[in-house]
C-alpha cells in the first residue's frame, strides 16, 4: 500500500489574510512590525493547521498484468467511451508567491463576484448600470495596485471602509426593494442610497486616476525637460 499525504492551503491563505489586515490597519515601519507579524502570521498558521489537518490515505499496490500465452494473440483492452474523463477536483487557486498579493487578489474576486450578484438581484436600470461602472473600475483599481505592489497604501481606505460599505448599501437596497413593500423607512433608505450611487461613482473613479498621478507627473516632467532640449538645439521654437 502506498501511503500518500495531502496539506490543505488554508495554513497559507490564513497567513495571507493576517498580512493584509496588519499592514492595512498598522504600517510597517519598524523592525518591530514586521516581528508582530511574523508572529501573527505564525499564530494563524498553526490554528489553521489544527482545523485543516495533513490528510493521509493510501493507495493500493497495481495488481500483477496476466501472462498471455505465445500462441494466443494478446486481447488489447477495450477502449472506455470518449476515454471516460475522471471528474476534476477544483482547482487550487494559483499563487503570485506574495501572501499580501494574493489577498488582494481574493478580494478583487470577492468583490466583483458580489456586485455581479447584486446587479442581476436588483431590477432597477440606472441602479443597474451604476453597478456596471463599479464593478469595471473596482476590477481596473485593483489590477492596477497587483501590478504595481507598491501603491497599496493608496487604496488602504478603499478597501477598508469605501468597497465595502458600497456593497453593504448595495444589499440594503436589494434586501429592501425584495419585499415588495412600501413604507416610509424602506421608502426613504432606498431614496437616500439612490442619491448617494452618483456620488459613489464618481468618488471611484477619481480613486482610479489618483493612482495616476506619479506617473502624470514623471510624464510632466519628461515633456518640460524635452521641450527645453528642442529649443536648446534650435529643433523647436519657443512659443
Amino acid at each position: 500500500m502506498a501511503k500518500l499525504k495531502k496539506r490543505s492551503v488554508a495554513p497559507i491563505y490564513a497567513i495571507a489574510v493576517v498580512w493584509v489586515i496588519f499592514t492595512l490597519i498598522h504600517p510597517l515601519y519598524r523592525v518591530s512590525d514586521y516581528v508582530s507579524a511574523i508572529l501573527l502570521s505564525a499564530v494563524a498558521f498553526v490554528v489553521a493547521k489544527g482545523i485543516w489537518p495533513t490528510v493521509e490515505y493510501e493507495l493500493p499496490d497495481p495488481e500483477p498484468a496476466e501472462e498471455v500465452p505465445k500462441d494466443e494473440p494478446r486481447e488489447e483492452p477495450a477502449e472506455e467511451a470518449s476515454e471516460a474523463e475522471e471528474p476534476k477536483g477544483e482547482e487550487e487557486p494559483t499563487s503570485t508567491g506574495d501572501p499580501t498579493l494574493d489577498a488582494l487578489i481574493q478580494e478583487k474576486d470577492r468583490a466583483i463576484s458580489e456586485m455581479r450578484r447584486l446587479n442581476d438581484a436588483i431590477a432597477d436600470e440606472t441602479i443597474s448600470a451604476q453597478i456596471d461602472q463599479l464593478e469595471d473600475t473596482t476590477s481596473k483599481i485593483l489590477d492596477h495596485v497587483i501590478h504595481h505592489p507598491e501603491k497599496q497604501p493608496q487604496i488602504r481606505k478603499f478597501l477598508i471602509y469605501y468597497l465595502p460599505t458600497t456593497l453593504k448599501l448595495l444589499n440594503t437596497y436589494d434586501r429592501m426593494g425584495a419585499t415588495g413593500v412600501s413604507g416610509e423607512n424602506i421608502d426613504g433608505t432606498m431614496a437616500k442610497i439612490e442619491t448617494m450611487m452618483d456620488t459613489i461613482v464618481s468618488s471611484f473613479h477619481k480613486q482610479l486616476d489618483a493612482l495616476f498621478q506619479d506617473e502624470a507627473m514623471d510624464i510632466a516632467s519628461d515633456i518640460t525637460v524635452m521641450e527645453n532640449l528642442l529649443v536648446q538645439e534650435g529643433l523647436a521654437d519657443m512659443d
